[in-house]
């Protein structure tokens, strides 16, 4: 009996020994050096793992700049959206690296179907989804391209950035987005899209995805593009395009000049966060505006000579009033002439 436990023994410890012994090379034989940089590049990001900079989560992104460091020597192609740019000058810190400043990038929603603009014509009864209602109908404004209202992208929406407001029935994005791109994703209908920010947060772009042309686009929408193309004739930076009845405002080109939008006749084209027009001074009739001097000095030499006209006693005439006064002819009047003639003698 204890022959059978000690073979039993040293059976199973012989065992254990050869399959350690064995297990060891394998592993020195397969084991992946990593990167200590990995795992400095991913304390540097937010852990959001939001997917915003293309990749599945902030480790993977990590090990997708150590990488490209390694290959490449630059970070050229990689943001992290959520971080930004002090983050990327981190990330590229570890790195003995350099990176180019990005412009700030936040959600925008193309569209203006709101409840006044785009009254109902139907009710939709069914999935509260809008990749599930984007099948089955158009809208209920009739709009096959517009906002369907049913919140997709504010339930993908991680950081409580996007909201849909009742009273316009339209997604509304605020200050606390972070330009990850899952609420562009989530929409079906491609209406949101990542612009920049732009100085002072100020924005111009084309509120409208409607591609049919102006009657159908017009009856559906109030104010919805009808590829007029007016707004194209007006800029001067060729930053506007016209496809598919849809105009289009290139960010990259468009330097917030503003003379699109007044020339939009549907008020298609918003304009964000700038100061209030000033109201264009209209001349009635045919009176024109005075002239102003063209040179200051001219004006101050002016005042000087009427002023001194005026310490002679003479009272300085307006040009107005001289071109007016005819001027006097003298003629030779025989009586004058003896008058004077006689006055000399005496």
């Amino acid at each position: 009996m204890n022959d059978v436990i000690i073979f039993s023994v040293a059976s199973l410890g012989a065992i254990g020994i050869a399959a350690s012994v064995i297990l060891y090379f394998v592993a020195q034989k397969f084991k992946v050096i990593e990167d200590p940089r990995i795992d400095l590049v991913e304390g540097a990001l937010p852990a959001a793992n939001c997917g915003g900079c293309g990749f599945a989560g902030c480790r993977a992104f990590a090990e997708a700049s150590v990488k490209q460091a390694e290959d490449k020597s630059n970070l050229e192609g990689l943001n992290c959206p959520v971080g930004g740019n002090d983050v990327m000058a981190q990330v590229a810190e570890i790195l003995s690296l350099t990176v180019e400043e990005q412009d700030p990038l936040i959600a925008v929603v193309r569209c203006n179907g709101s409840l006044a603009n785009s009254p109902k014509k139907a009710s939709y009864e069914g999935a509260s989804s809008c990749a599930f209602a984007h099948n089955l109908f158009s809208g209920e404004g009739g709009c096959p391209f517009g906002c369907l209202g049913l919140g997709d992208c504010v339930k993908s929406c991680a950081f409580d950035a996007i909201f849909i407001n009742p009273e316009t029935g339209l997604p509304e994005v605020n200050d606390k987005c972070v330009a990850c791109g899952a609420c562009v994703e989530a929409c079906p209908r491609d209406i949101i899209e990542l612009r920049p920010k732009g100085k002072k947060d100020r924005r111009i772009f084309v509120s409208c995805v409607n591609q049919e042309k102006g009657g159908p686009a017009k009856k559906n929408c109030d104010v919805a593009c009808i590829g007029c193309g007016k707004c194209v004739k007006v800029c001067p930076f060729d930053a506007i395009t016209l496809e598919n009845s849809l105009a289009y405002i290139d960010p990259e080109k468009c330097k917030l000049c503003r003379k699109c939008v007044p020339e939009c006749p549907t008020n298609a084209i918003h304009e964000l966060n700038f100061p209030e027009r000033k109201p264009k001074l209209v001349v009635a009739g045919n009176e024109e505006k005075p002239a102003r001097p063209a040179v200051k000095a001219d004006a101050e030499a002016v005042k000087i000579a009427d002023t001194r006209e005026v310490k002679k006693g003479t009272d300085p005439i307006p040009e107005e009033k001289a071109a007016e006064t005819p001027k006097s002819v003298e003629k030779d009047d025989p009586a004058s002439t003896g008058n004077s003639e006689e006055t000399k003698e005496n």
